[in-house]
């Protein structure tokens, strides 16, 4: 079995509740975009419909974490912050918080990999509904911010582990 990808880019969302497909659509269209990097195993994209336990397996032995998510109430069409590992009770056994999803991953493993969120700003979440243009908008400009930092972390050698330089 090979070591997992040095960067790991998590998104998820529900692609039939419009704006709520934002995680997955940024991480289709940044794998895309950086397919060089995907090629030479320095990227993996992986989408769900939201954050499980099981995810703490796939978050194991990364340099770096990116989770990116839709999110309501944002002033900005997108917003980066820091994550780290913290217990978070939640009331449901397969929906979890980024922190949440690397505090498992730190019990089970020892550690969790340093992780960033990418929030995307969105507003319609109806069944059924198309992403909103406020959602188009947050979606293009979160993609030319995580394909920035993607490349820095990869030229930087911290997304390439022992794979080479970028």
């Amino acid at each position: 079995m090979s070591a997992p990808a040095p960067l790991l880019v998590l998104g998820w969302g529900n692609p039939g509740r419009g704006d709520d497909a934002l995680g997955p659509l940024l991480v289709e269209r940044l794998l895309a975009q950086a397919a060089d990097l995907a090629q030479r195993g320095v990227l993996e994209g992986l989408t769900d419909f939201q954050l499980q336990i099981e995810h703490a397996l796939d978050v194991a032995g990364r340099e770096h974490v990116l989770f990116v998510d839709a999110a309501r109430d944002l002033a900005e069409p997108f917003a980066v912050r820091p994550l780290a590992p913290r217990a978070a009770p939640t009331p449901f056994t397969h929906a979890l918080a980024p922190e949440a999803l690397l505090h498992v991953a730190e019990r089970l493993h020892g550690r969790a990999p340093p992780a960033t969120l990418l929030a995307l700003r969105a507003h319609r979440f109806d069944f059924g509904a198309q992403p909103s243009d406020v959602a188009a908008q947050a979606l293009q400009a979160g993609l030319a911010w995580a394909l920035a930092w993607l490349r820095a972390q990869a030229a930087s050698g911290g997304g390439c582990g022992s794979r080479g330089s970028a």
